[in-house]
């Protein structure tokens, strides 16, 4: 495919339009700054410049003497790439909660519509009610979470890349998990933030790889307290106190925590924030209250909330008020609870690992709806699942340098589900088996 242009940013939007077309495949080299400069006619510095925008746009990135390739992810594609399955498929792979955990929203919303009778909202009013913010500070000061600033967001997501977009700039680095979730991976891309892996066991990032990141420059550090995403693992408090002491030493660091576990996983929050002078903590009601309610509690010094509230200002300006009421009414009729949902996927999970276990397989989940599979061959084990009418996760999604696994997700499974599941995995990744 010939690259066109001659001003850096037609350079760049003929890179783009090719990778969005197919044309540019993942992994594919690009040309040198220099060779590409040559072809086109143009300065060196006009290219360099191009492949800047590309790599801030999260479609490209540089790896020294590799020169610059297309990302395996390019942050302006679909999520959800993969081939769709037969209607006869099971799922084990999607990542949602179990439904049947999930409350009525119906029954909320008609509650939320009696009251208001005709009364609607307006332009200028405050942006979080009396009664939603009294409900956010109530759950968080339970978990010794100091919440003197606060806001809301549209889901942990919307959150997290307020923060990140309005505490840093392209080139500065970020520390992430690693395996982790591929969503936070493309949005520090498409930031053009530097991402360097923490590798993680059941308790969380491991401490010698948050630390060298931090010796290393790091400018931020996001980690998930529960249920991460893929691993399953959850932040002990002998961890936890671990991280806070070598952050300590790094005020100046900007340290984000995803709490999307709340109110579906059993497990004691246990709390990094705080550490240094910038920090905050994203709490999303959609994995224990369904995703739909697109609603997450923000907190954290008053600097770092009072940036996002002015991004939110310059946009949208404030959550649904809807959304609000609902979530209040839900927590008022307490149809949610956090035991029985972390109970049920406890057994799921843990009847997985167990089965697992008996196939030489090692699965790995502490906490949420995941399991993470170590295989040695992602590719082997999707398609050959996918041929016995199991989805399915490749690690490919969720990794920047940690070995091959699988995501199995067991929410739309029942106990009885597992020891089939796993006898199928084992039969998936055996040599032989079928191969993309």
């Amino acid at each position: 495919m010939a690259i066109t242009g001659r001003g850096s940013y037609e350079i760049a939007s003929s890179v783009e339009q090719a990778i969005i077309e197919g044309d540019l495949p993942s992994g594919t080299a690009l040309p040198s700054i220099r060779d590409l400069a040559s072809e086109l006619g143009v300065n060196p510095n006009t290219v360099a410049s191009a492949y800047r925008l590309l790599r801030d746009r999260g479609l490209v990135e540089t790896g020294g003497r590799r020169g610059t390739r297309v990302r395996a992810r390019p942050a302006s594609l679909p999520r959800d790439t993969e081939a769709a399955a037969s209607p006869d498929t099971r799922d084990a792979g999607s990542g949602n909660p179990d439904p049947r955990l999930l409350p009525d929203l119906g029954a909320a919303l008609a509650a939320v519509a009696a009251r208001r009778s005709g009364r609607h909202p307006l332009y200028g009013d405050p942006p979080i009610l009396p009664e939603m913010r009294d409900e956010a500070r109530a759950i968080l000061e339970a978990d010794g979470v100091p919440c003197s600033a606060l806001t809301l967001t549209s889901g942990a997501l919307d959150g997290i890349d307020r923060v990140l977009r309005s505490s840093l700039r392209p080139g500065d680095t970020v520390a992430l998990e690693d395996p982790g979730w591929p969503s936070e991976y493309d949005l520090a891309a498409g930031l053009g933030l530097k991402r360097v892996p923490m590798r993680m066991d059941d308790e969380g990032p491991l401490p010698d790889d948050l630390n060298a990141a931090l010796r290393g420059g790091a400018r931020a550090v996001i980690v998930t307290n529960r249920a991460q995403n893929p691993t399953g693992a959850a932040i002990s408090a002998e961890r936890a106190a671990c991280l806070r002491a070598l952050l300590a030493d790094h005020p100046q660091v900007l340290t984000v925590e995803d709490d999307h576990g709340f109110a579906f996983v059993d497990l004691p929050f246990q709390r990094i924030g705080g550490a240094t002078e910038r920090w905050t903590l994203v709490r999303s009601v959609a994995k224990g209250y369904g995703p739909d309610l697109r609603l997450a509690m923000v907190t954290g010094d008053p600097v770092t909330v009072d940036r996002v509230r002015a991004q939110q200002q310059s946009g949208h300006g404030w959550v649904s008020q809807v959304l609000q009421e609902a979530f209040v009414e839900l927590r008022r009729r307490a149809e949610v609870s956090a035991e029985r949902a972390g109970r049920s996927y406890g057994e799921r999970r843990a009847g997985l690992i167990r089965e697992l276990e008996r196939h030489g397989l090692r699965g790995r989940g502490r906490s949420g709806v995941n399991v993470w599979v170590e295989v040695p061959d992602e590719a082997r084990a999707v398609a050959g699942l996918l041929a016995r009418r199991w989805s399915c996760t490749p690690g490919r999604r969720f990794r920047l340098d940690s070995p091959p696994g699988i995501r199995v997700t067991i929410s739309a499974l029942d106990t009885q589900d597992m020891a089939t599941l796993a006898a199928d995995i084992a039969a998936a990744v055996r040599p032989g088996g079928p191969a993309v």
